[in-house]
């Protein structure tokens, strides 16, 4: 949602805000971003997630991000 959101395929996020923002601890988004790493979607750096294959990371995700990405649409 980030990527809609800002429109690049990198993402200024650092692991330490992304737990916050999810309500986790840091090494669990650690984990996630290691899983998304090998699995070429995305490659994290310092303070900064860059988006290898969106239509692989959305395939990963959830029926949660089209439903929600079509109510923001929605929403103007």
């Amino acid at each position: 949602m980030s990527r809609d959101r800002i429109g690049s395929d990198l993402v200024p996020l650092n692991q330490e805000f992304l737990a916050h923002m999810l309500g986790t601890r840091r090494s669990s988004v650690t984990v996630a971003a290691s899983i998304l790493q090998k699995a070429d979607l995305v490659k994290y750096t310092r303070g900064q997630v860059s988006i290898v294959s969106p239509k692989g990371l959305e395939a990963a995700s959830c029926e949660c991000y089209g439903a929600i990405g079509s109510a923001i649409l929605a929403m103007g």
